[in-house]
């Protein structure tokens, strides 16, 4: 979407055979976003909405986009967030705010970052936020929802304070060249930054660089048609399917493929999670070609607590495959950062510390889970293990 420009000195808003091209004013230390909400009516189809590269924009309070339809938002500047936390607490209380930017459908729309080292970047200033241990009244990023045909690309995030994309009902969806940096520079650890929340059809992720504290990916419930590939993710907890079926909710998530990835300092590379009680279905996923370097579990999936006798069901999972991994397992002393309870959260009972493949799975609820050319290391050279009940499994090769 390159439509031509013609900017007028009087006004932000230029009009050219039939595309708009809106540049967002600017005011030193005042909220930048009023000018531009004041703008949108005006801009829902066929505009370009231009955050000017050279300039730093203060996002004071958060951005709902009405429909859209051909509109392309181009960061070309730097995006900044208050330091008031109280400040955007309250906002996120009074206002019920989920995601400090928010798309909330149309078509043909694409939102993109810069190709420059320097601009193009969104700091929300998680860092303070995580030193400061707060957990609640925290807005997430961007929410890219019920798009049909749109594009994330060239985006820079930089300490973002929870979870940054989510992308939940859209369709045809490409994400690439993206940048999330939220790595914490002290002991704090960066709860809940989730990289890409991808749910919707047929979406395409790839040639992204995540650094985060919790999911790199993580698929939801109705996602379909998903692909992730040829990415970096450092710190977090993995390539992930779910978790699915809280609350006995029916769960359908389809045809998947995770491919040549690189997982550094990770609890997981590949894992499943699902609720006890829970229904319905997951299917034809694949991870494969990843390479790991110090994680704790490279391979963890299924796992969930048992059902009981008054919650007896459990989210079924059927042609799973786990194809060319290959690394080092993290088993030395280590506590990760988001363990805050005695044992861990992410404690497996029994488990070594030297596993590269866990399967805790229920008899009747899986079938054809498939492993194939699995290659791993202990830092210490103690052998590797693998954890898995082959009667919990019908129609299974390794």
């Amino acid at each position: 979407m390159r439509p031509s420009r013609l900017l007028l000195a009087s006004t932000a808003i230029a009009t050219v055979l039939g595309w708009t091209t809106f540049v967002v004013p600017h005011s030193p230390d005042k909220d930048d976003v009023g000018a531009l909400l004041d703008a949108l009516p005006r801009l829902t189809h066929n505009s370009s909405i231009i955050f000017q590269k050279g300039v730093t924009y203060n996002l004071f309070s958060p951005i709902t986009f009405p429909k859209l339809t051909n509109v392309e938002v181009a960061i070309e500047g730097n995006l900044t967030y208050s330091t008031n936390i109280a400040g955007i607490q309250d906002i996120v209380s009074s206002q019920n705010v989920n995601y400090w930017i928010t798309f909330t459908g149309g078509n043909n729309v694409t939102l993109r970052g810069s190709t420059e080292s320097e601009w193009g970047w969104i700091d929300a200033h998680g860092q303070a936020w995580w030193d400061a241990g707060i957990l609640d009244q925290r807005p997430n990023s961007i929410s890219f929802s019920h798009i049909t045909d749109g594009v994330i690309r060239d985006m820079k995030i930089l300490k973002p304070i929870a979870h940054v994309f989510a992308t939940g009902g859209s369709v045809n969806l490409h994400a690439f060249n993206n940048r999330i940096l939220s790595l914490s520079d002290t002991d704090s650890f960066p709860f809940n930054t989730d990289g890409f929340s991808a749910g919707g059809t047929n979406m395409l992720f790839e040639n992204n660089f995540i650094q985060n504290g919790d999911d790199c990916l993580t698929v939801g419930n109705g996602a379909k048609d998903i692909v992730f590939r040829d990415s970096y993710c450092e710190g977090g907890h993995g390539l992930s399917i779910g978790s699915l079926g809280k609350g006995g909710q029916v769960a359908d998530v389809q045809n998947v493929l995770i491919e040549n990835v690189t997982m550094v300092n990770s609890l997981y590379a590949a894992r499943f999670k699902s609720w006890t009680g829970g229904n319905g279905l997951a299917r034809n996923i694949t991870w494969r070609d990843i390479r790991f370097d110090g994680v704790l579990f490279p391979l963890l999936g299924p796992r969930g607590p048992r059902p009981n006798t008054t919650n007896p069901n459990n989210t079924h999972v059927q042609d799973f495959s786990f194809e060319n991994f290959s690394g080092i397992i993290r088993d030395t002393p280590f506590v990760e950062g988001s363990c805050v309870t005695d044992p861990c959260w992410y404690a497996v009972p029994n488990a070594t510390g030297k596993e590269v493949i866990i399967f805790d799975l229920y008899p009747g609820t899986a079938s054809n889970i498939r492993t194939q050319n699995i290659s791993a290391k202990t830092k210490t050279g103690a052998p590797v293990a693998v954890m898995c009940d082959p009667a919990t499994v019908s129609a299974s090769r390794r």
